[in-house]
């Protein structure tokens, strides 16, 4: 018989690392449609982070490491602050999975001991969208209960942690370069290509047979480097000066802050830009004569089309991309691993790794 209780990371409410409580909480039950998952693996995301110190909200106007400087018990708390305007405290929060299903009510049986990793953004109708660990109870636990349909069994020779990297960063990644329809031939430019999102973009944009040209601090280039980047950049370089205007089909950035309207500049007319983030700060200038003049299109991707993450399972199996696993904590050991994981020195992801029992 499984536990009543389990081991979790909740997350109290907006502010600093006091705000996660590791401690006890009831087992989930899963109802009908639900499958139960025990928990093998949690990735770890700038959204779990941007959801606890409000980063969402309006008023908030610098990048998440300059707001998380300033977070604290004390920190005024901010109803649009979530990821869908108010997040539900207290949440365990956690967006990436791997796992087994344990049991389930009734009609998902061929799901009960199989490896899965689960779809963390859930689309309703039109571009409605609600996520695991941001709208409801995800994945820093040792047990998890998801609808049955958005857990997909998975046959690879990767580990735990290697599939958990995946869900979250590579979703949003084949999202926005499916969104924009990147084919092959066309040049790619990736900001921010060392984290999560950037270093999966690369993978699939390599896939797709795309020229790559990737942007990332200059000691993280022999990391990139195996990873097929035609081309690598450091994050002050003059990119005008080093690809000249009109340049690149795609820009990928979900960087913005100071450098976005240089990325309007080296876009191709008929280029562009996809973004689903703005890790260097939100509020940016934009000319709209390079917009318009050069029929520049610009895309913002949340919600995730049908075929994204059925595309990544296939992928996974195919051994057509790879993980970057950047370093493994003990689920009790979050704060650590989000105070490292905000000093940006790593390549590709973190994940937490609950108490097995």
């Amino acid at each position: 018989m499984e536990p009543k209780l389990m081991k979790a990371v909740v997350t109290v409410g907006q502010g600093g690392y006091e705000q996660l409580v590791y401690k006890d909480v009831p087992l989930p039950t899963p109802g009908n449609g639900e499958v139960l998952v025990k928990i093998h693996a949690a990735g770890m995301n700038n959204t779990e982070i941007n959801t606890r110190l409000g980063w969402y909200s309006s008023s908030v106007t610098d990048s998440t490491n300059d707001t998380s400087g300033e977070a604290g018990a004390d920190q005024e708390q901010k109803s649009d602050g979530g990821w869908n305007e108010s997040t539900p405290f207290p949440l365990i929060q956690g967006t990436d999975c791997c796992g087994t299903v344990v049991s389930t009510d009734n009609g998902s049986q061929h799901l009960v001991g199989k490896r899965v990793i689960l779809r963390p953004c859930q689309r309703g109708e039109g571009f409605d969208n609600v996520w695991l660990g941001s709208d409801f109870d995800g994945a820093f636990a040792q047990y998890i209960k998801v609808k049955a349909e958005h857990a997909f069994a998975i046959d690879s020779d990767w580990s735990d942690a290697e599939l958990a990297t995946i869900p979250c960063a590579y979703g949003t990644a084949e999202n926005m370069l499916h969104r924009a329809s990147l084919t092959t031939g066309e040049t790619v430019l990736i900001a921010g290509a060392s984290g999560g999102v950037g270093s999966a973009a690369i993978q699939l944009a390599k896939r797709r047979g795309a020229k790559v040209i990737a942007i990332a601090s200059r000691d993280k280039h022999p990391q990139l480097e195996v990873l097929g980047v035609d081309q690598l950049l450091d994050r002050n370089d003059d990119l005008i000066s080093l690809l000249g205007e009109n340049s690149v089909d795609l820009v990928v950035d979900n960087v913005a802050g100071k450098q976005f309207p240089t990325m309007l500049k080296v876009l191709k007319r008929g280029g562009r830009l996809v973004s689903s983030g703005a890790i260097a700060g939100p509020v940016v200038d934009l000319d709209m004569r390079d917009m318009y003049l050069k029929d520049i299109t610009l895309i913002g991707t949340t919600a995730w089309d049908a075929p994204v993450f059925p595309n990544l399972v296939s992928y996974i199996e195919k051994g057509e991309i790879k993980p970057l696993l950047a370093k493994t904590y003990p689920l009790e050991d979050i704060a650590t691993a989000q105070q490292e994981f905000l000093e940006k020195k790593h390549v590709g992801n973190f994940v937490l790794m609950p108490e097995q029992g």
